[in-house]
């Protein structure tokens, strides 16, 4: 199955990198196989050393290696973490019984009745109603692996799922929110990169939260794409699934630093020396946009406001650039179902 879920750090000048978390994760279930670990990162080009160094991060073909390594040694692309395993092959099977899946939310279901078959362990569902539609994972026995495992588990199979989902609709799809049904680990400082700027931990099950008008998103993906697709993964999704989320991330630093001010696409563009097409082409490749992060910023600053400070709703709204107050009430409740000063007394009397 597709690649692992490490998000990608990066700094001027060198090539992204995978925190061991992931990588902590990710060999979690070999105890039980007896292969050797240092074995296996020896021969994946990553000194065995590093697994006891938690602050430690590789480079991302280094984990790349290791993740095929691991799917090649055991014949289980499910890393020996689940009760069975998931013989080579079953990623293609998944991805062939979706492909003619008319919507997106028919091929999510799809999806949720496939891993039905394929896993024991875990539970998928699709929740609809109101705005928002939630993808849930639920632990239905104990894993036969640690912590470590479980928590890697959990946030490998919802990259799964929301990988393949982004590449059939070819359309990226930003979470809103995740909840993650474990405290938060060691590497959570990575989790905005791969999952979403909003997450919590400690939840009975795990709950994925986007818009729900995604749900009639067409398949776009057909046939001939997905031997293309099948030809490079898991490459095409260990490049971190949406690949190098760097530049959506100084992305929303620019924005955020220049509030007041509100920074047009061209204008930040030029800030970071790239041309418009430019900048829109590579946020896509991420898998997002210009406008979801810019809306994605002004709703978790318009959630902060209200619920740490005493800041009146008018300059709330003022100061995330909405038109007026109506503007700043409809775009509130479209993201949290409830308007901001109902939010703000609701929070209060929590």
């Amino acid at each position: 199955m597709p690649t692992p879920n490490s998000p990608p750090r990066r700094t001027t000048g060198s090539a992204p990198t995978v925190s061991m978390g992931f990588v902590t994760g990710i060999l979690a279930g070999i105890g039980r196989t007896g292969l050797s670990q240092r074995e296996l990162l020896e021969h994946a080009g990553i000194a065995s050393n590093l697994i006891h160094q938690r602050h430690a991060r590789i480079p991302v073909a280094r984990y790349a290696a290791l993740y095929r390594l691991i799917n090649d040694s055991l014949d289980d692309e499910g890393f020996a973490l689940f009760s069975r395993p998931l013989r080579r092959g079953s990623f293609e099977l998944l991805c062939r019984a979706v492909l003619s899946a008319p919507t997106l939310e028919a091929a999510l279901e799809r999806i949720a009745r496939s891993l039905r078959v394929l896993l024991d362990d875990f539970s998928v569902e699709l929740e609809t109603g109101g705005r928002a539609a939630v993808l849930v994972i639920a632990e239905e026995q104990p894993l036969p692996v640690g912590r470590a495992g479980r928590v890697f588990a959990f946030e490998w199979l919802l990259r799964l799922i929301h990988g393949l989902a982004a590449w059939l609709v070819a359309h990226p799809l930003p979470l809103d929110e995740v909840s993650f049904p474990y405290p938060p680990p060691l590497h959570v400082a990575d989790y905005e990169l791969v999952f979403a700027p909003r997450h919590t931990f400690d939840a009975p099950r795990l709950e994925a939260r986007f818009p729900a008008e995604w749900l009639a998103l067409p398949v776009r993906r057909d046939e001939a794409a997905l031997t293309l697709f099948l030809a490079d993964a898991p490459a095409s999704i260990t490049t971190l699934y949406r690949r190098d989320r760097a530049l959506a991330l100084r992305v929303r630093e620019h924005l955020r630093a220049a509030l007041p001010e509100h920074l047009a696409l061209p204008a930040l563009a030029k800030r970071l020396f790239l041309s418009p097409r430019s900048l829109h082409r590579r946020l896509e490749d991420e898998g997002t946009s210009f406008r979801a992060i810019k809306d994605g910023l002004r709703r978790e600053l318009a959630i902060e406001w209200l619920t740490k400070t005493s800041r009146p709703l008018g300059r709330i709204g003022a100061d995330l650039g909405f038109a007026d107050a109506a503007a700043f009430y409809r775009a509130f409740s479209a993201w949290t179902g409830s308007g901001p000063r109902e939010y703000r007394r609701r929070f209060a009397a929590a």
